[in-house]
């Protein structure tokens, strides 16, 4: 599994588990299921601070893997580059 791959794989995980998140926290607001949440000790602002780090991690782990590395880089870039 090479670098890009795995990232992609962190920026869809991160990016499904932000979404259950902020869904879990809308459901708190709505009063449905809270005592769950309350016996987890999840507040609203929890779930919410979770969601959106878990939307960073994704747009970051995203923009990193369109980022080319060396491997990847033509031989012309790197002749180029060695000079």
């Amino acid at each position: 599994m090479d670098r890009s791959v795995r990232l992609h794989l962190v920026g869809k995980t991160t990016y499904y588990i932000g979404w259950i998140s902020l869904l879990c926290g809308g459901l708190v607001q709505l009063n449905v299921a809270k005592s769950l949440f309350i016996a987890m000790s999840l507040t609203k602002r929890n779930l919410f601070e979770i969601s959106v780090v878990c939307f960073i991690i994704c747009v970051a782990s995203e923009v990193r893997a369109l980022v080319p590395t060396e491997k990847v880089l033509p031989s012309v870039v790197k002749r180029q580059a060695a000079a």
